[in-house]
This record gives structure tokens, C-alpha cells and sequence, in this order.
């Protein structure tokens, strides 16, 4: 009665420290794996990386499409352009009185033959003073003739300068400009095939690190799965030798055993208590690492679906292994693939150059002043169309030398290429081997147990009949413990070579 009462009083006390207790999060390896992707930051990268590529692969495309830009521009000077010289400027604008000279040759040349004109007339009778009155009315009109002719022309001759002045010292100037690319060498479309590339390689590079991370969960996730089968060994191991230790001890007070096995019995106590507590400490950091990887909280208490079973891992057949799908399965060759192409295209760029380039333009251009009608001082403009060809003729072998270098650097990448597909086929034979020797190593782990268990069960009969010391029995549960640790490591390490294998084969994924 006592022991219920005491039972009942203890389940209700762990029901209620259990009711704001977090449950414990049940996990199974396909699930920490998707939760690691989710969670991996270096995958958000790459991820993000691969949106850059795409973006990159669009901007290639608008290459081959026209492209319009306005300029706009104002200029300052402190001189304005001239069309005419000093000089000039002073001859036109001077144009009456540099003609005055003439003219007033002119007029003496008029006045002497007037002159003569009037002795003439005198001798035929004409009075001289009448001749004189009009002579001098004449030189006196020809003379304000002159000087308004020659400012006329002085008013026109300037009126000619400011008409080829400019004023240029303020020009406001823009334009619209179409260039639509013909034949640019090739270099349009290796730019658009290396982008495509780029992009790829980016998918692959997400795949290597997506796989990476399955395979680190993997490790933390069996990790977690073989200390805990540890910790029931090692706990089962502590009752034993405890029952053993609490024998011995009744043995000792009847005088049949030594007080010699009694201490090493207790020291074979000390040593199971330590290795579980070790045991324990590493289950917790185990688990620390797995929720760090899985993105919860490193003291999340969570529960691996692997924990409780039975058989971590049993005898497999040998895998039937296709080395050449194996190695085109494997993003590492593909980025390696990647490498290759893109350097081809880097080539056919830098050949690009020693071809002609071809496009073709048009817009509109605007300019104040303009001298579309004379020069105005006034916005005006005017449409046009043009083709420009660009031949390359002479650069001292620069674009050879950079062809031959980019060829070079196309030959190392297929170099390491190859290797890696020899890399690729010993890794993939090495984790078949692998998986190989931990299912003989587990066959040979599971036929140690059975005999380590008849072992000790013949051990313990003995014992109880006191034909067989303490120590006996102690060296038969020290090879039992052993035996099933043997088991457990060899069940883990089918699991890990599996893994590995699968890794190698490219075939690392979540399973749907």
C-alpha cells in the first residue's frame, strides 16, 4: 500500500512539472533534412547567386535589342566664334569711308571737267555767273550725296558684321541617339551563351552545397542515433555490474568472496557510471549541433525517429554501380563542364575582335544657337540615320595573345576536368568498398554478440553456482558490453558508408 501511494503521488508530481514543459519534437532523417535546407544560410547564397545569374542571363538578352539615350548638354566659353577677322570686321563695317577716297577722286575728276565746261560756255556767250551759280549748286549736292552714301554703306557694312556674329559663349545642346547592333564578331551571342552558362553552373554550385548539407545532417543525425543506443548499452551495462557489485558484497559478509573482488567489482561500477555520463554529455552536444544545422534553438529538446528502433542498420547487397552515370551525376563535373564552355566563350569573344562591327544608328539632335538658317539664337534640330562600320586593322598581335592565353586557359580546365573524373571514379569504387567492409564488419558484429551473450549467460549461471569468481564474470560483461558496441559502430558505419556512397554516386537528395 505504501508502494502506491508513494507511486501515485510521484506520477502526479511528473505530470505536473511535464505541463509547461515543452513536447519533445519527433524528427526523422528526411525531415532534419529538409529542415537543414530551409535553415542553411550558405544555400540561401547560393540561392541568392543563382537569381544574380538569371538576372545577368536578361541583361545579355537586351544586347541584341536597339537602345535609345538622351544627352543633354550646356557649354560656357569665354569666347565666342567668329567667322570673320578683326580685320575684316573693320573693312565691312568701314566699307563707305574706305570708299570715300574714290569717290572724291571722283568728284575732282567731275569738278575739273565742269570747270572747262564753263570756259567753254563762256566763249559762246553763256554769262559766267549764272554757270558758276549752278556749278556750285552741283559740287554742292554731290558733296552731301557722298557723305550720305558713305554712311550708308558704313550702316550696311556693320549691319553685315553683327549679321555674322555667333554668340556662342552660351550653347545649350541634346540629342536623342538609336544604336541597334548588325555584327559585333560573335561577341553578342558568346556573351548570351556564357550567361546561360553562368546560370547553370550557379544551379549547380546550389547543388554541391545542397547536397553537402544533407550529408553534414546525416553525420549529426546517426551521431545522435549511435549515442543514444550507447546510453541504453551503457545504462543496461550499469545494472549489471551493479546487481554484480551488490552480490559480491552479500558474498563478502557470508565469507566466500574477497574483499580484493569486491573493490573491483565497485571500481567496474565507477567506470559504467563514468561512461554513461559520458555518454549523456555527448548525446547533448550532439543534439546542440544537429538543432544548429536544422535552424532550432540548441536547446530544443527533439527526438530522432532512429532512437528506439531495434536495428539501426542490417546486411545489405552490394550496390550494382554505373561509374560513368555516377560521374555525369555529380554537380562537381558539371560545374567543372561549365568552366570549360564559358572559357570557349571568352575565346570567341576575344576573336570577336579581330572582326568588323557593325550598327546602326539614328535620332534627333537640337542645338541653341543652330545654323540650320544662319546662326540663331533659338532651339532647332534635325533628324538622322547612319551606319557605323568599325574595322580593326593593326593592334600588335593584343587580341592574338589574349586568344591564345584564353585557349590556354580553356586546356587547363579540361585538365581539371579530367582529373576530377578519375578523382570521381576511385572515390565512387572507394565507398563501394567502403560499404562493403561495414556490412562484413556488422555480420561479424552480430555473430560476436550471440556468442558474447552465451558467454555471459554461462558466466552467470556459474557464478550462482560458485564454480566461477567475480572476475570471470566481470571479463565475460566487459565482452558483452564491447560486443554490442562493436555492433552499434558497425550499424552506424553501414549507415555512413551508405551515405557516402551516395554522395559519391551524385545521388544525395530528400526523399519526396
Amino acid at each position: 500500500m505504501f508502494f502506491h501511494k508513494h507511486s501515485f503521488l510521484g506520477i502526479c508530481l511528473l505530470t505536473t512539472l511535464a505541463i509547461p514543459m515543452k513536447a519533445q519534437q519527433l524528427l526523422s532523417l528526411d525531415s532534419c533534412r529538409a529542415m537543414a535546407l530551409r535553415n542553411n544560410k550558405q544555400l540561401g547564397i547560393a540561392e541568392l547567386k543563382q537569381d544574380v545569374a538569371h538576372n545577368i542571363k536578361k541583361s545579355a538578352r537586351t544586347k541584341y535589342l536597339p537602345h535609345l539615350s538622351a544627352i543633354g548638354t550646356y557649354q560656357f566659353t569665354s569666347e565666342e566664334i567668329s567667322l570673320l577677322s578683326d580685320q575684316q570686321k573693320s573693312s565691312i563695317s568701314n566699307l563707305g569711308t574706305n570708299m570715300a577716297g574714290n569717290i572724291q577722286g571722283m568728284t575732282s575728276g567731275l569738278q575739273t571737267q565742269i570747270g572747262q565746261l564753263g570756259q567753254m560756255l563762256g566763249q559762246l556767250g553763256v554769262p559766267m555767273e549764272a554757270f558758276q551759280q549752278m556749278a556750285g549748286q552741283m559740287q554742292q549736292q554731290m558733296g552731301q550725296t557722298m557723305t550720305n552714301t558713305v554712311g550708308l554703306l558704313n550702316t550696311e557694312g556693320q549691319k553685315i558684321v553683327d549679321a555674322f556674329r555667333t554668340d556662342t559663349r552660351h550653347i545649350f545642346a541634346g540629342s536623342l541617339l538609336v544604336t541597334q547592333p548588325v555584327f559585333l564578331g560573335g561577341s553578342l551571342i558568346a556573351m548570351n551563351r556564357m550567361a546561360d552558362i553562368n546560370e547553370d553552373m550557379m544551379q549547380n554550385a546550389a547543388d554541391v552545397r545542397r547536397q553537402a548539407v544533407i550529408y553534414s545532417t546525416d553525420m549529426a543525425y546517426w551521431q545522435i542515433v549511435s549515442l543514444r543506443h550507447k546510453q541504453r548499452l551503457a545504462e543496461s551495462f550499469l545494472a549489471v555490474v551493479k546487481k554484480l557489485d551488490d552480490d559480491v558484497q552479500k558474498m563478502i559478509q557470508e565469507g566466500v568472496a574477497t574483499r580484493s573482488e569486491g573493490l573491483s567489482v565497485s571500481v567496474k561500477v565507477n567506470e559504467a557510471e563514468m561512461t554513461l555520463q559520458k555518454v549523456n554529455d555527448g548525446i547533448v552536444l550532439a543534439k546542440m549541433l544537429l538543432c544548429k544545422q536544422i535552424g532550432l534553438p540548441i536547446n530544443t529538446d527533439v527526438r530522432l525517429t532512429d532512437e528506439d528502433a531495434e536495428q539501426i542498420a542490417t546486411v545489405t547487397l552490394h550496390p550494382q554501380l554505373n561509374i560513368e552515370q555516377a560521374i555525369d551525376n555529380r554537380p562537381e563535373i558539371r560545374m567543372l563542364d561549365n568552366a570549360v564552355s564559358i572559357s570557349q566563350q571568352a575565346t570567341n569573344i576575344l576573336k570577336a575582335g579581330h572582326l568588323p562591327q557593325v550598327a546602326l544608328t539614328g535620332g534627333y539632335a537640337i542645338s541653341n544657337p543652330n545654323v540650320l538658317n544662319g546662326f540663331e539664337k533659338k532651339f532647332a534640330g534635325f533628324w538622322n540615320v547612319g551606319l557605323l562600320v568599325r574595322i580593326p586593322i593593326w593592334n600588335w598581335g593584343d587580341v592574338a595573345y589574349k586568344v591564345r592565353a584564353s585557349k590556354s586557359a580553356t586546356a587547363i580546365a579540361r585538365l581539371e576536368k579530367d582529373e576530377a573524373r578519375e578523382l570521381i571514379e576511385l572515390q565512387v569504387n572507394q565507398s563501394s568498398f567502403k560499404v562493403d567492409e561495414a556490412n562484413k564488419r556488422l555480420a561479424m558484429a552480430q555473430t560476436n554478440i550471440q556468442r558474447a551473450e552465451e558467454n555471459l549467460r554461462v558466466a552467470n549461471i556459474g557464478f550462482k553456482e560458485g564454480v566461477i569468481t567475480p572476475t570471470t564474470v566481470m571479463e565475460a560483461q566487459t565482452a558483452w558490453l564491447q560486443a554490442q558496441s562493436q555492433k552499434i559502430d558497425a550499424e552506424i558505419d553501414v549507415r555512413l558508408s551508405q551515405v557516402d556512397l551516395q554522395k559519391a554516386l551524385g545521388n544525395l537528395h530528400v526523399e519526396n
